[in-house]
């Protein structure tokens, strides 16, 4: 099996479906995301100052599942959606899959057909601070492509981009 850590975070693409502001947290929307499962899942996330809810219903955004749920001013968040910010912080874009790419389908890094490693738990996640040493490791290329370290993140329809921040962070 590959062996390197950013194959044990779980990525997939999800489908917003809804996107409103926070009743509770002037920051913060609430978005209900269909990655694939039974029900969508409702994310929190920070994003009001940077995009209107417009900007985020209906995008194919990236899903970090497998975060373990927090509770964000009263409302449970089950993921997070990544997403590309430059050096200064006052830009941040959604990072997107292509059109094509399939709610749920799990988003690889490197080449689409190449074999991924199982998934951390939620519980693996945070006891082993999984996240913590695979962020660091994310950017955009030059060419805004969604990428760790010189992988790219890839669906079955193509790279996962952002709009226009090159050499950005993601998180």
């Amino acid at each position: 099996a590959p062996e390197g850590v950013e194959q044990l975070i779980d990525v997939r693409v999800g489908k917003v479906i809804k996107a409103y502001k926070h009743e509770e947290a002037d920051k913060l929307y609430v978005e209900e995301v269909d990655v694939g499962e039974a029900e969508p899942r409702q994310i929190c996330s920070g994003l009001v100052p940077y995009m209107n809810a417009e900007d985020i219903e209906g995008q194919l955004v990236v899903v970090l599942a497998n975060l373990k749920s927090r509770n964000m001013a009263g409302v449970a968040s089950h993921g997070m959606l990544l997403c590309a910010s430059d050096d200064s912080h006052e830009k941040v874009e959604l990072l997107v899959c292509p059109e094509g790419a399939v709610p749920g389908e799990r988003i690889k890094f490197g080449a689409w057909d190449a074999e991924q490693a199982e998934a951390h738990t939620e519980n693996q996640m945070k006891k082993k601070k999984t996240w913590e040493k695979v962020a660091p490791g994310l950017r955009t290329t030059d060419g805004c492509v969604a990428a760790y370290k010189d992988l790219e993140m890839v669906t079955s329809a193509g790279a996962v981009t952002c709009k226009s921040i090159a050499g950005g962070t993601i998180g």
